[in-house]
């Protein structure tokens, strides 16, 4: 049985508190850790060690992973209910639980290597036809007639390609000379179902409820409170309509707030899962798709919502 004494002592560290709360839950290995807690292999080795020799965390080897779990059976029940009660007091312990729930969606979902695996054989076999541009025009083709918001639009090259089977597209855009240069290509090539507007991400001159679908495409770390241009997205939404964020996954690249005036330095899926519910977003979904395979080794992050309601006319 652990030392009541000696438990209380390593109890008093919010980190392996917010260890002990976690692995009650399941068990894991320390990269989860380190992924659900944002510190380091190191430190989370360490805390694993200290509460291993007190008793109060085991592990178990399955092929080349070391999990760890709560050693519940022989924790006193008093210990074990002082640590639920402490959670109280721990701030992180929401966000934790929040993350957990991501990496054990992470860990079940085997199809994602095979579809990065599938997606590379897709451009390297050569067939007639076959080419990510036709896959794309095809799928294109597919998408419902809607009303569309490009939130963060740029000079619109996404706007352009939806507008061939959107209703009506909106191309919303901070920069007065992307809004001209957009709206003159739009009337070059005849595009009269979209419309540009000059507007920020935080007040979108949009009104209220009237979106099919709001996309904010690699734009979404260029806002000064990505939380409100959330709320935004959700305030000009149908009941039913969707938001789809395309954005880059939290990376370490400094220079690329000078390179590309990003505000920050993409977001985490427990960041992003967090402002699409706190915007009243739900059926969420995240997923990582993209990986460069060379430096910066930047990743790409989408997420898809639905504003609960029913759903958009066609």
């Amino acid at each position: 049985m652990p030392s009541i004494l000696k438990s209380l002592r390593l109890l008093a560290d919010p980190n392996r508190l917010r260890i002990l709360l976690i692995l009650e839950r399941e068990e894991l290995s320390v990269a989860e850790l380190q992924e659900i807690l944002a510190v380091g292999q190191s430190t989370i080795s360490t805390h694993l060690s200290q509460l291993r020799q007190v008793g109060l965390v085991e592990d178990r080897r399955t092929g080349k992973n070391i999990l760890y779990r709560l050693r519940a059976s022989e924790a006193p029940a008093e210990l074990l209910n002082l640590l639920r009660r402490a959670a109280a007091e721990v701030p992180q312990a929401d966000g934790d639980m929040q993350a957990l729930a991501l990496v054990l969606r992470k860990r079940q979902d085997k199809m994602r290597a095979y579809f990065d695996e599938l997606a590379g054989r897709f451009g390297r076999q050569k067939a007639p036809g076959r080419s990510w541009k036709a896959l794309a025009e095809a799928l294109l083709k597919l998408v419902p007639p809607m009303v569309i918001a490009d939130l963060g639009a740029g000079e619109g090259t996404l706007s352009q390609l939806l507008a061939q089977r959107a209703r009506h597209v909106i191309a919303v855009d901070n920069s007065p000379n992307m809004v001209e240069f957009g709206s003159e290509l739009a009337r070059k090539h005849g595009i009269a179902n979209l419309e540009y507007r000059e507007g920020d991400l935080e007040a979108l001159p949009i009104d209220s409820e009237s979106v099919d679908l709001a996309l904010l495409s690699q734009s979404l770390h260029h806002a000064q409170h990505p939380q409100r241009a959330v709320a935004e997205a959700h305030r000009i939404l149908k009941p039913g309509g969707r938001i789809a964020v395309l954005d880059l996954v939290k990376h370490h690249f400094e220079e690329a707030r000078e390179l590309y005036a990003d505000l920050w330095l993409g977001f985490t899926e427990v960041e992003v899962i967090g402002f699409l519910r706190n915007a009243g977003f739900g059926n969420i979904e995240t997923s990582i798709f993209h990986r460069q395979k060379e430096s910066p080794y930047l990743e790409t992050l989408l997420a898809i919502a639905d504003k609960p309601g029913a759903c958009y006319d066609a």
